[in-house]
Order: structure tokens, then C-alpha cells, then sequence
């Protein structure tokens, strides 16, 4: 594709129109015009850096999507689009002008600029946060958006090179993935030519020549197989239309990089594309080609019987042509490579009566509504965008359901990936997994073509281990969705437990406190809810003992400061079941009847320790931070611990232990080995137990071994 040349793509308002005629009636266009007299008048006099009239701009973006043939009253909002951000111009003045639709177009394209951001960083991923949701409601948003930024990215050259560079990043990061989503191609590689030449102007520059020096020397060999495959499919009656295809200057750099390839093996491979009239055409000119030239094993891919997740579709090979030069072939209908350049932009030229275009919008559909549930997981807009670029980049595997569905996910995506794509509480419950019927762990990565069943159990919940290997942005949105509101509650419930044991020294309880007293207390403290405050305090944000007095009338200056003393009374009695709240320092690994003490992380909650625990002095010197706590007689937990044993060497001792480890009921988590001097080793093991005693009967069974020197615990 040739670039256009900014100084000669200055459309004017006559040149629109013009072309609109070719498929839009009179009265729409008319209104189109109405839209532009109404911009011209809302940016008379600014200009852009340029120089031009600023208005050219707006004409610029609805002539682009005016070649993808959009409806009218998405060109209206095209010329529009920058009324509300950069004029005087409310969005209610567009409804009652216009119409309630194109002011919620031009809106959701509009950025966020009433709102003060900490960062440019959270600023423009608030606007993108903003622009994506309002394409949930009307996906033309965002080709109104894709259509702006090209346009803005074709004058690239006036501005500063720092904002030039930032835009082309953003552009090669967001928006041509965006395009490439949509199906949109022939806006996502002039995005992608156009970013890189702003982001790397030397590699482009450099990898520029070195395509054009190498394509002087190919027009022989790609004239050649042209004729070739023209005159075969001529004689097999296959009425099909042949073309070099060449390839653009970014998936060169991309693929040189991501597949670490020289530049002459990748622009050694020569491109065609064969576009014929109907689909069982394709299959018969794949068997065509496949005669005149031989293919490449494992190098066909049918995107026409399992179309792409943007709704692409051709049947792609590879086979060794003249002086055994590869040759890449794209097969597909004229109605696929229209698809294939406009995307989701043809189904509001095509939709009726024709299922493919309704396909991608489908297709399209269930990307937004990922989108949506992105959003309902993500804590802030900047976690928000950084899911969304996960999804963004999808090098695809597809895998099916024991029901035969297809599941297209990105390459090394998960057993838990797949759940959380079949529905989300299918993720949350997750226990294991089948895979082409056999057991596998649930961080098993998945391949093309295999069969997934995901087995689910009602007491199942996401843990936080997940997060280190998933891959999509609905998995790791759904997980750290639940982990944040798991958090909350055990946190409130940490929290009333606390308040509630000071209370009680009081004679009073949450419960019986007056209500004025409380709602006093967290307007001073700037707290929306008295749930709000219990989490607090179970997270170790606030101490206990000072918020019951408050709370019983005592006033700030007759509170005592933080201290050993001020600590909650008694003993914090815990059973292992507290989750997230509760958590066991890993240095000791405190088990059901060691002697615990618990230390008051803020934001984390209480970390508990072995009394004696050599971590633990740092702790204590600071005073006000820990509190007295002991066990719960609980049946059914286990927690794990390490021992370290001391054994002779000697074949098959590490499976003696670990099946004495197991005979006893406990389960190895990890093993670690070291070998002292030849004669003897040391093994560390991480175990689980559910008490002291049971652990004193698993080291019992080990020292009864004859190659057992020593076995202990390890603290500290």
C-alpha cells in the first residue's frame, strides 16, 4: 500500500459529497453537508499545526470511513467528532441539532479533559478507558477513532518528535491492534507503516531500501509464478484472479524480530493471493496450486472452515516454487477479501442477506463484551488498558469443547484461560481439567486442535498463583476481581472480630453502638461505610483498641498512643480458614500448636509467626504492631512446613521418603537436595501437616529408616 502523500489528501466538503453519491440517496448526504456547515461554523478560526483551516481535518476522517462505506450518520459524527473537546460546543446542543445518536457518537469519542490526572500516563488511559466502553454501546465509536488517528498520523510531521513518537507508540500499541480486531486491514497496516516509520525512522529508512534493492531482483521470479499459476488454473477451468502480494515494511520487522530471522529469509518468501467467485472454488484452486508446485508439510492453514477471532478468512499455504524459492498463496472469495479489508465496517453495507459480514460483527460483538467485562474486573483504568493490550496481540490456538465448540485464544493461553473464555464462574470454580481426556494441571498450555474439559467444583475459588500464568485479559481481570472482593469480605469480617473483642471489655458490641456515634466517626475519619472501617481495621490499617474508644465517646486527645499495651486484649483465637487476611510467615511456617504471635502488616492484615521465630525481634522492637493470638482446635486443614533431613547416599532414598511422607498423609509441595561430601546429602522438604503431632509422627516414621542421619524442622 502507498502511503498517501498529507500535502495532496486534503479533502474538501465537495470532493465528500462527490464521492457519496456513489452509494448514499440525496437526503443523507444532504444531512452529512448540514453536519459539516455546523463544524465549519464551531472551528472557524483555528487552524491546526499545519496551517490549514482546522475543519479539513474532520473532512479528512469522514472521507476515510466514507471509503469504507459507512452509513451517514457515522460521517456526521466523523465531521463532528471534535466539536464538544475543542469548542464551545455541549453535547446536548448536538442531540437538539442532530439527534440523541450522533451526540453519544461524537461523546464517546471525545477525551476526558474536565478531570484533573496525577499522570499523563492515567489521563490518556482514562480516555481510551472511556472511548472503548462507549464502543461497547455503538462500535462505531471506534472507527470513527481509528479513522481520526490515521488521519492524524498522516500529518505526523509538524509536530514535536517527543509527542511524535509517543503517538506513534500509542498507535503501534492500541490502535492498529484495535483495527486488526475489527478485521479493519486496510486501515491496521497504513497505522502500522506509518507508526513505524515515526517510532523507528532509521530501521525504517534502512529496511525500506533493503526491500526495494531485493524486489528488483524478484520481478522476474514472481512474474514467472504468476503466469504459472494463471495458466494452470486456466486449464482446470478455475476463474480466479492472480497477484504478486507484496509484504509491508512493519510484518517484515516484526517477524524478523519474533522469530529471530535474517532479513533475507523473510523477504526471500514470495507472496500471491488468488481471489475467486465462490467458496468451494477455493478448495478446488488449493488443489490446483498443490499440482503445479509441491507444499510444504504442516504449512496450510484453513481459516475459511475456522475463521479467525476477527472474522478472517482464506485458505493459506506454502509451497516450494521456481529455484525452491517458498511461495506463500492466500485463497479466498472476492466476498472474504472485502471482509478481509473492511471488517467490521462491511456489515453496515452488507448486512442484509449475507451471513459472512454478520459473522465478524458476531465475532466483534463477543470481543466488546470481553471489553465489558475487562472493565467490571479491572481496579483502575490504567489495569483496564493493560488488559486490553493483552487481548489486543493474539498469535491464536484453537481448542475445543467436549461439546465440539470452538475456542480461539491467544498462543500460550491455559486450562484457566479456557474456563474463563467458556463463562466466568466456570474460571472461578476450576479445580482440574481434562485434556484430550487425560488429567493435566491447570497452568497446562494448550495446542492447537485439542480437547478441553474443564472440571468444577462448588467449593472451587481462583487462587492468586494463577495470575503468574495466564494470558488473557479476562482470566487475569476475573481473578484478581474475585482476590480483591474475597479480600474485602474477609477483611470486614477480620475487622468486626477485632472491634468486637475491645468492645466486649466495655460491655458493648458493634451492634449496640449508637448510630450517631458511628456515623460521627467516619465523617472525621473521611470513611464511606462502617464496612469500610471494619476492613480497615482488619487489614491493620487502624488499631482496634483506639477505634472502640472513639467509638464509646472518648474524645482524640484522651486516647493513648500506640503501643504493646494499647493492642487488642486477649488472645486473637484463629483457625486457619481466615484466607487472605490471615497469612503465615513462610521464614517459620507456623502450624496448629506451635506458640504464634501475630504482627499487623497495614494494607496486608496479620502475619503470623512462630513465637520463636528469629524474625521476629525487629518486629517486636517496634511495639505497636503485633497482638497475642493462639489456635482453634480445626479438623480437615493443612498447613505446610519444612523439615530438613540428613541422609546417607544411597540409590532410591528420595522415594523411600517420599513414600513415607505419603503413607502418613501428607503431601510434598517442594523438594530441595544438597549434597554435603559425596557420602551424605541433605534434603529440605515443604510439607503439608495439620498439626504439631501429626508432624512429630511423619519425622518418627523417618528416623525409623536405616539411611536417616537426622531429621528437623526447619525456622528461620
Amino acid at each position: 500500500m502507498a502511503l498517501p502523500d498529507p500535502e495532496r489528501a486534503r479533502y474538501l466538503i465537495s470532493d465528500l459529497c462527490a464521492y457519496l453519491e456513489s452509494y448514499l440517496p440525496p437526503e443523507q448526504i444532504r444531512e452529512v453537508y448540514r453536519a459539516y456547515l455546523f463544524g465549519a461554523e464551531a472551528h472557524e478560526g483555528q487552524s491546526r499545526l499545519t496551517g490549514e483551516p482546522y475543519i479539513y481535518h474532520p473532512v479528512a476522517v469522514a472521507r476515510i470511513l466514507a471509503d469504507l462505506h459507512m452509513d451517514h450518520k457515522c460521517l456526521m459524527a466523523a465531521i463532528l467528532h471534535d466539536v464538544i473537546e475543542d469548542t464551545k460546543t455541549a453535547k446536548e446542543q448536538l442531540a437538539e441539532e442532530f439527534d440523541a445518536e450522533i451526540a453519544e457518537l461524537v461523546d464517546g469519542v471525545s477525551k476526558l479533559t474536565k478531570i484533573d490526572f496525577p499522570t499523563q500516563a492515567e489521563a490518556q488511559a482514562a480516555s481510551l478507558q472511556k472511548m472503548l466502553l462507549a464502543m461497547t454501546e455503538d462500535i462505531r465509536v471506534i472507527l470513527i477513532k481509528l479513522a481520526d488517528r490515521l488521519h492524524n498520523m498522516r500529518t505526523l510531521g509538524v509536530m514535536r518528535p517527543d509527542k511524535a513518537r509517543r503517538i506513534s507508540r500509542e498507535t503501534l500499541e492500541i490502535y492498529a491492534p484495535i483495527a486488526n480486531r475489527l478485521g479493519i486491514n486496510s486501515i491496521r497496516i497504513e497505522l502500522e507503516e506509518l507508526g513505524f516509520a515515526a517510532y523507528w525512522p532509521m530501521r525504517y529508512r534502512i529496511l525500506k531500501e533493503a526491500v526495494k534493492k531485493a524486489r528488483g531482483h524478484h520481478k522476474e521470479l514472481v512474474s514467472t509464478v504468476e503466469t504459472a499459476v494463471r495458466e494452470r488454473l486456466r486449464q482446470e477451468e478455475v476463474h480466479g484472479a492472480v497477484e504478486g502480494r507484496q509484504k509491508h515494511l512493519y510484518s517484515i520487522y516484526r517477524k524478523m524480530v519474533q522469530k529471530r530471522l535474517s532479513f533475507s529469509e523473510v523477504v526471500d518468501v514470495y507472496a500471491f493471493r488468488i481471489v475467486v467467485d465462490r467458496l468451494d472454488t477455493c478448495y478446488r484452486a488449493l488443489g490446483v496450486v498443490h499440482n503445479l508446485y509441491k507444499p510444504v508439510p504442516g504449512r496450510f492453514k484453513d481459516y475459511i472452515a475456522i475463521p479467525k477471532s476477527n472474522g478472517y478468512q482464506s485458505l493459506h499455504t506454502v509451497l516450494i516454487g521456481p529455484q525452491g524459492a517458498p511461495i506463500e498463496i492466500q485463497i479466498r472469495t472476492e466476498e472474504m477479501h472485502r471482509m478481509a479489508e473492511s471488517g467490521i465496517a462491511a456489515h453496515w453495507l452488507y448486512k442484509i442477506g449475507d451471513d459472512t459480514p454478520r459473522s465478524a460483527y458476531n465475532r466483534a460483538s463477543d470481543w466488546l463484551q470481553n471489553v465489558l467485562e475487562l472493565q467490571k474486573g479491572a481496579g483502575d483504568s490504567v489495569e483496564f488498558l493493560e488488559n486490553v493490550k493483552v487481548d489486543l496481540f493474539p498469535d491464536e490456538v484453537y481448542v475445543f469443547t467436549p461439546a465440539g465448540e470452538i475456542k480461539v485464544l491467544p498462543r500460550g493461553a491455559t486450562v484457566v484461560d479456557f474456563a474463563y473464555a467458556v463463562h466466568s464462574d466456570v474460571g472461578n470454580q476450576c479445580v482440574a481439567a481434562r485434556v484430550d481426556r487425560k488429567l493435566v494441571p491447570l497452568r497446562t498450555q494448550l495446542y492447537n486442535g485439542q480437547r478441553v474439559e474443564v472440571i468444577t467444583a462448588p467449593a472451587g475459588r481462583p487462587s492468586p498463583v494463577w495470575l503468574n500464568f495466564v494470558v488473557t485479559g479476562k482470566a487475569r481481570a476475573n481473578i484478581r476481581s474475585y482476590l480483591k472482593n474475597l479480600q474485602q469480605r474477609e477483611s470486614v469480617e477480620m475487622g468486626r472480630q477485632l472491634l468486637n473483642r475491645e468492645l466486649a471489655r466495655q460491655g458493648a458490641s458493634i451492634d449496640a453502638l449508637d448510630p450517631a456515634a458511628v456515623d460521627t466517626f467516619l465523617e472525621e475519619t473521611g470513611l464511606d461505610s462502617l464496612d469500610h472501617l471494619l476492613s480497615d481495621i482488619g487489614l491493620g490499617n487502624r488499631l482496634p483498641l483506639l477505634v472502640a474508644r472513639r467509638l464509646l465517646g472518648a474524645e482524640p486527645g484522651e486516647l493513648e498512643p500506640a503501643s504493646a499495651d494499647n493492642l487488642p486484649s486477649g488472645r486473637l483465637v484463629i483457625k486457619g480458614t481466615e484466607g487472605m487476611i490471615v497469612r503465615y510467615a513462610k521464614c517459620c511456617r507456623p502450624i496448629p500448636g506451635d506458640a504464634i504471635t501475630g504482627i499487623f502488616t497495614p494494607g496486608k492484615g496479620i502475619v503470623v509467626h512462630c513465637q520463636d521465630c528469629r524474625n521476629l525481634g525487629e518486629f517486636l522492637k517496634q511495639g505497636g504492631s503485633w497482638l497475642d493470638v493462639s489456635w482453634e482446635a480445626v479438623d480437615e486443614m493443612e498447613f505446610p512446613t519444612e523439615i530438613r533431613v540428613e541422609v546417607g547416599n544411597k540409590r532410591g532414598v528420595l522415594a523411600t521418603l517420599a513414600s513415607v511422607i505419603a503413607s502418613t498423609g501428607s503431601n510434598i509441595e517442594t523438594v530441595g537436595t544438597q549434597e554435603r561430601d559425596g557420602l551424605n546429602s541433605t534434603i529440605d522438604f515443604v510439607i503439608t501437616v495439620r498439626d504439631r503431632k501429626h508432624l512429630a509422627r511423619i519425622m518418627r516414621h523417618m528416623r525409623a529408616l536405616p539411611s536417616v542421619l537426622r531429621v528437623g524442622r526447619v525456622k528461620g
